[in-house]
């Protein structure tokens, strides 16, 4: 089962056949607790993050750029999970592969947004050169993860746009001026 990705927070619950068979609708999260059921999201940069419950057989796959993760698409990813029957202390979640803050700089109007919304996140930039900031996305949708009382989070700390023959990325393809880029494929399953 796949979603029209539009980096918002929209969550689509897979909970019968008839759902699994549905065409993808809009949105950037997915959950299910229907056995023989593979979820899957695209990421060139935005990050992948996969969720499993450890008890409830509710399974999630979430697709987090800085806009979705702002708008709390990790958040309605667990809450459809707990929908589902899931415990949100039970729940483990893997961030994928995704822009790390090395590779991830972005204006002041960008940082003035979480910063002003919430003066605690100010701890996932880095100043960089006049106007301008480093990003850390994974570190800030982790830090929001383990807020919301997700069980366990994991990352595994590869950044798509640095690593070029092992990763796609928008931001690279933008900057080499290339026409297109690829995207990578995260996978969840329920048997």
């Amino acid at each position: 089962v796949t979603a029209k990705q539009i980096h918002s927070a929209d969550i689509r619950s897979i909970k019968d056949a008839a759902d699994a068979l549905t065409e993808a609708q809009p949105g950037d999260a997915l959950t299910a607790n229907l056995e023989k059921t593979l979820l899957a999201i695209q990421t060139a940069d935005c990050m992948p993050i996969l969720f499993a419950s450890k008890e409830g057989h509710v399974i999630g796959a979430a697709h987090a750029g800085w806009k979705g993760a702002f708008g709390g698409v990790t958040d309605r990813a667990v809450e459809a999970m707990e929908a589902l029957g899931a415990d949100r202390s039970r729940i483990a979640a893997v961030v994928g592969p995704c822009i790390a803050q090395a590779s991830y700089e972005v204006d002041a109007a960008f940082e003035a947004r979480f910063t002003s919304s919430d003066p605690d996140t100010e701890r996932f930039f880095k100043a960089g050169r006049a106007g301008h900031a480093w990003f850390d996305l994974k570190g800030y949708v982790a830090a929001r993860l383990a807020g919301f009382g997700v069980g366990s989070v994991a990352m595994l700390g590869e950044d798509t746009y640095a690593q070029d023959t092992r990763f796609y990325s928008f931001r690279r393809a933008t900057h080499a001026g290339e026409a297109g880029y690829g995207r990578q494929i995260s996978l969840i399953g329920l048997r």
